[in-house]
């Protein structure tokens, strides 16, 4: 069984500015939050996880050979390319009014934030 230690999960200051940077680029950008804000947390919780680990908001939805390397390119550092030039975010973290699955909502708290995630796993 592949468990997840302490060292897995972000920083609260890490996750905090994540939540920021979400809640802010999703006004900027006239965007939503997915109606499933689990969906949102999870990837809040993976970029601030990558943040912690690379420096970098690195997409956490996709599969890199060497991360790294791919921080480094920028490429799909979030936001993402594909986000910046033509609104499409394939972690469903920014989500345009006319998709399905948008909740027209641009804020997540706290609260809901740290249920979402197994908050006594959080690194200081």
């Amino acid at each position: 069984m592949n468990e997840k230690t302490v060292e897995n999960y972000p920083t609260m200051q890490s996750l905090q500015a994540m939540q920021k940077f979400s809640e802010t680029y999703a006004k900027r950008t006239n965007t939503f939050f997915c109606s499933d804000l689990a969906i949102t947390a999870v990837v809040i919780e993976g970029l601030a996880r990558h943040k912690d680990e690379y420096g970098a908001p690195l997409c956490p939805c996709r599969h890199y050979d060497n991360k790294t390397e791919e921080v480094f390119s920028t490429y799909w550092n979030c936001p993402c390319v594909p986000m910046r030039e033509r609104k499409e975010c394939h972690c469903m973290l920014f989500l345009t009014e006319d998709s399905e699955f948008s909740s027209m909502q641009q804020k997540i708290t706290s609260d809901v934030l740290l249920s979402s995630i197994n908050r006594t796993k959080l690194r200081v």
